[in-house]
């Protein structure tokens, strides 16, 4: 396996351009059937550029749900109106779903779909998205809800769940922003969100009402956004995207309400894409590291970006050694 420098990444850059040419072509289609494609290493996905990812580990399959950037060529903004999920039973094989939500299937939003993340409750599957507000200033996360991990999702609310003018901290107007959703062993589910400042709340057994106060997560340095929680033996886990351009820090702790206590970088800035936005999932015995880069295109990486996934390692103490990010990825 051999670890990305600036000369493999322009590598990959120059052998990717017939295919950043075809995802530029396919971006603005709205899929409506499958479509079955192998992986043949970093970026995951080449015919489209893909962005934020999360992922669901259900009933053997993992379905990986990500943003869709389709800013035009050169243009240095982000441009995002649906998601995308795509799933596989092997890492290998994957398989394209038709678009299972918009911003526009938000009726009080007006547009902008921003990172989100999908978890299974009841039979139901919530999925927490950012957003921004059609009539609030600023972002907001809404959630939407399907009977299964494909959907359609529809929204589950009519309104948002959290808008700007609910938290205070940080005087901007996309600090509600990258949720992520857990629950834990006793069935208590929780939603943390954040840019610039990390916020948590419990949320109701509806897991469309927050249940309680909203509080603010301490312990996280240099603390910039992509909140993720997982649990393994015991430990909480709790990565984010630190500084600017974006690295991956993680902290640990015993409960999920702290304190956390910081161990340090997880993956390095991931090649000529400013943010970075990570799911961690294990699955059929083996954990990933998911994010994007930009290596599918050499124009505005930041803006046209591409999911990748690489193995994560834990040591014999629970802390998790850094991720070797690679152009192979997990084949």
């Amino acid at each position: 396996m051999k670890r990305i420098n600036l000369f493999a990444l322009n590598a990959v850059m120059l052998m990717s351009i017939g295919s950043a040419a075809v995802a530029q072509k396919a971006n603005n289609v709205f899929r409506s059937s499958d479509t079955t494609f192998k992986s043949v290493g970093n970026p995951v996905i080449t015919h489209k550029y893909t962005a934020d990812p999360a992922a669901l580990v259900y009933k053997d399959k993992v379905y990986l749900y990500t943003g869709h950037d389709v800013a035009p060529k050169e243009q240095a903004r982000y441009v995002m109106n649906d998601w995308a999920v795509f799933s596989t039973s092997d890492m290998k094989t994957w398989t394209e779903h038709a678009v299972p939500l918009k911003a526009s299937d938000f009726a009080w939003a007006k547009g902008d779909a921003w990172a989100g993340q999908v978890i299974e409750r009841n039979g139901k599957f919530y999925w927490y998205v950012a957003i921004t507000h059609g009539s609030i200033h600023g972002k907001a996360i809404g959630v939407a809800v399907a009977d299964n991990p494909l959907g359609p999702f529809k929204d589950a609310r009519g309104s948002a769940i959290i808008t700007n003018d609910m938290t205070t901290e940080a005087k901007i107007s996309w600090d509600d922003i990258d949720p992520t959703v857990f629950i834990d062993d006793d069935g208590q589910a929780y939603l943390m969100w954040g840019n610039t400042t990390c916020h948590y709340a419990k949320l109701k057994s509806n897991m469309t009402e927050l249940d309680g106060s909203i509080i603010k997560v301490e312990g996280l340095p240099k603390f910039t956004e992509a909140p993720w929680l997982h649990k393994r033996k015991g430990w909480y886990y709790l990565s984010y995207a630190t500084e600017f351009p974006e690295k991956i820090a993680y902290a640990m702790s015993k409960s999920i309400k702290g304190p956390w206590q910081y161990k340090g970088i997880i993956n390095e800035i991931a090649g000529n894409s400013n943010t970075n936005h990570q799911a961690i999932i294990t699955f059929k015995g083996k954990d990933y590291f998911i994010y994007h880069n930009g290596a599918l295109t050499p124009d505005h990486g930041s803006f046209h970006r591409s999911v990748c996934i690489d193995n994560l390692y834990y040591n014999a103490d629970g802390t998790i050694k850094r991720v070797i990010m690679t152009t192979e990825g997990v084949n």
